[in-house]
């Protein structure tokens, strides 16, 4: 009989908000390897994004996620802006950044409730996600809905910000400052919290390079990238604001890091809010006639690391390409690294530590004909054919 035992984490299983599957090979309580699957979520949206008008695209893109849902649109605003080669003016830039901080906080929130629950702490689970209804209270005040808030379109946003709802928003984040230093105290001074996390999951500056890895995950291990700060866009090179890092690379470091955002992300939406002030009279959005030929790449710090969207225009009124990449792709390689070594009870959390989003990450793995069953090609084949529409497009745009 092997030494190795396999648990099975998934497809379906209580860690997981969606449908993914981890095996772990185990001797004894200790992980020795781990593998995973992908498939269960693919949903073509790169393809369905070829037979959608631009204008739609932004509504087809926000439900890659539900949680980051703006970060998307975000994006792909900033890839055709460039194709079209326009610049959005400073009060949709800082209409823009509201939103996307405004989702970085109750993100945040959403992880570190989690996180708690998964410890066995559902006292910090209920706190955080009480003190994240406000933010989303804020979100339907806004933009009428709680998620997936159709805010963004090419050359600004929808909707305009009232001069009269910023004392509303500003006493939601008066109340969040405290409400978090309630929170962070009680993930901070907490021995049994600090035994569980700290040492738990570790990846080193070094793990981060080697993978790639983005966002929080990456700044918890003390590589200092964020979007906002090394590619500026919308209002936050117009604000004042500093990247947050830690050096352990552990479970508590990345909530650490999560934390110590949600006051920068206040700081971030209160200047945006005084500029809303000095921007009035300003249009929200620009007149834009047509998306000429061409190729934009347009990238966003969403709350979990760089998002990265590349779109290919053939001057008609759909994207001839689109090209998606989130964060969770290069983050959930590193869960092999962070859990090898580990006991099975700590490999949950350490999983869980990254803030996975599975259906933003799906690809698909082989085709099939629905009739015959017959196998049509793998990914492999199907990255070459997708390699081959690029190159055909490109040689047309030269």
């Amino acid at each position: 009989m092997s030494k190795k035992t396999l648990i099975p984490i998934g497809p379906y299983h209580p860690l997981q908000e969606e449908p993914e599957l981890f095996k772990l090979y185990c001797d004894g309580e200790i992980v020795r390897d781990i593998k995973w699957e992908t498939g269960y979520n693919h949903r073509g949206i790169e393809k369905l994004s070829e037979s959608k008008t631009y204008d739609q695209v932004f509504f087809l893109v926000e439900r890659i996620c539900g949680i980051c849902s703006t970060s998307h649109p975000f994006a792909f605003a900033n890839a055709v802006e460039e194709i079209i080669g326009v610049e959005v003016t400073d009060r949709a830039k800082y209409i823009r950044s509201i939103i996307g901080e405004l989702e970085r906080i109750h993100s945040h929130l959403l992880w570190v409730g989690l996180a708690g629950h998964f410890l066995g702490y559902n006292t910090v689970f209920m706190w955080a996600w009480k003190y994240r209804e406000p933010v989303l209270d804020l979100f339907e005040m806004i933009t009428g809905n709680r998620n997936s808030y159709a805010m963004f379109r090419v050359g600004g946003v929808r909707r305009d910000i009232d001069e009269s709802k910023i004392p509303e928003i500003q006493s939601v984040l008066d109340g969040l400052k405290t409400k978090t230093d309630l929170l962070a105290g009680a993930v901070m001074d907490d021995p049994v919290i600090h035994a569980r996390t700290k040492g738990v999951g570790i990846l080193t500056k070094q793990d981060i390079l080697d993978y790639a890895a983005v966002g929080p995950t990456a700044r918890a291990s003390g590589v200092a990238i964020d979007v906002r700060k090394d590619d500026p866009y919308a209002a936050y090179p117009l604000v004042n604001w500093k990247v947050i890092t830690a050096e352990a690379g552990d479970v508590f470091a990345k909530a650490e890091v999560r934390l110590l955002e949600m006051y920068e992300s206040v700081s971030i939406i209160e200047q945006c809010l005084k500029g809303l002030q000095k921007s009035a009279g300003q249009d929200i959005a620009l007149k834009i006639k047509e998306i000429p030929e061409g190729m934009g790449m347009g990238r966003a710090e969403a709350p979990r690391g760089e998002v990265f969207h590349c779109v290919f225009s053939d001057g008609s009124n759909s994207p001839a390409r689109h090209k998606i990449r989130a964060p969770s792709y290069v983050n959930i390689a590193t869960f092999k690294k962070a859990c090898i070594g580990q006991t099975i009870a700590d490999a949950t959390i350490s999983l869980a530590a990254v803030d996975p989003c599975y259906c933003c990450t799906e690809r698909m793995a082989v085709a099939y004909d629905s009739k015959s069953g017959k196998r049509l090609m793998n990914a492999r084949e199907l990255t070459e054919l997708s390699f081959q529409r690029t190159s055909e497009i490109k040689n047309k745009l030269i």
